[in-house]
C-alpha cells in the first residue's frame, strides 16, 4: 500500500508538471483570466461599496467581496479543466495516458495540483489589483500558507468534479452548457459577494453544503477578519470533499474515451 500511495504521489508530480508546463508555454491565459476578477472587483465591488446595502461585519464591501472573487476566479479555472481533458480525448493523448502503468488516481492528482497552480496565479492578480483598489488585506507568512492550501483544496475539488462532467459529456460545446449551469449556481448560492445570514432559509441550506462557502469562508477569516476558529471546519470539508471527488473522478477517467 505504501508503495502504491508513494507512486501515485510521484507520478501526480510529474502529471503536474506537464501541465504547468502548458501554462508557461502560453502565459496569454493569465491575461484573459485575470479579466473577470477585475471586472467583479472594479465594477461590481466598487459600485455596491457606494450602495452600502449588504451588511458585511463592519468591513468595506470590497474587502468582504475580494475572497470570494477570489474563490469564484480559481473556481471557473477548475471546474473547465474538463474541456482540456475533453480536447486530449479527441487528439488521441488521453488515450494514450490510460494505456500506460500510470495509476489512475495519479491522473486526478496530476490536474488536481496543476489545477491549484492555476489558481494561485489567479490569486496573485487577485492581490496586486486589490492593492490597487487600496483594499486593506491581512498578509502574514502563515495568512500565505493558508491562502495556498485552501486555493489548492479548492481547485482540486472542482477540477475532479470538472473531470466528472467530462466523463459524462462527450463534446466540448455540450461542455461549455453544461459548466455554466454548474458554476454559476455554485457561486450565487454561496457567501462569496453576500453573507449566508440574509439568504432566504432554503438558500441558506443549499450555501452550507456548497464547498465554495468553505473554500470562501477560510479566505475571508484568514485574509480579512483575523478570525480562525472556523478554519479547522472549512479546512477540513475541504480536504473531505476533495478526497471523495477524487475517488470518483478516478473511477469515472477511464470512461471519458468510451
Amino acid at each position: 500500500m505504501t508503495g502504491y500511495f508513494s507512486q501515485v504521489t510521484k507520478k501526480s508530480y510529474i502529471m503536474a508538471e506537464m501541465e504547468v508546463r502548458k501554462l508557461l508555454h502560453d502565459p496569454t491565459e493569465l491575461i484573459t483570466r485575470a479579466v473577470q476578477p477585475v471586472l467583479w472587483l472594479g465594477v461590481f465591488g466598487e459600485a455596491m461599496s457606494k450602495i452600502r446595502a449588504i451588511p458585511t461585519g463592519g468591513y468595506t464591501y470590497l474587502q468582504f467581496i475580494t475572497p470570494g472573487i477570489l474563490a469564484q476566479s480559481v473556481t471557473f479555472i477548475a471546474i473547465f479543466y474538463g474541456l482540456s481533458i475533453i480536447w486530449e480525448r479527441d487528439m488521441g493523448l488521453l488515450q494514450k495516458l490510460l494505456v500506460t502503468p500510470t495509476p489512475r488516481m495519479a491522473l486526478v492528482w496530476g490536474k488536481m495540483i496543476s489545477a491549484g497552480i492555476r489558481g494561485l496565479s489567479q490569486a496573485v492578480i487577485v492581490f496586486l489589483f486589490s492593492l490597487l483598489l487600496s483594499v486593506h488585506l491581512r498578509f502574514t507568512p502563515l495568512v500565505i500558507l493558508g491562502v495556498v492550501a485552501i486555493t489548492m483544496l479548492g481547485a482540486g475539488f472542482f477540477t475532479g468534479m470538472s473531470m466528472i462532467m467530462a466523463s459524462i459529456v462527450k463534446t466540448r460545446e455540450r461542455f461549455m452548457g453544461v459548466g455554466q449551469v454548474v458554476t454559476l449556481p455554485l457561486f450565487f448560492a454561496s457567501n462569496a459577494i453576500y453573507p449566508i445570514d440574509i439568504m432566504p432559509r432554503w438558500l441558506q441550506i443549499v450555501a452550507n453544503v456548497n464547498p465554495m462557502s468553505y473554500m470562501v469562508d477560510g479566505l475571508r477569516a484568514l485574509l480579512v477578519t483575523g478570525d480562525l476558529s472556523h478554519i479547522p471546519l472549512d479546512i477540513g470539508v475541504l480536504v473531505a470533499a476533495t478526497l471523495f471527488i477524487s475517488f470518483i473522478s478516478a473511477y469515472m477517467y477511464p470512461k471519458v474515451v468510451i
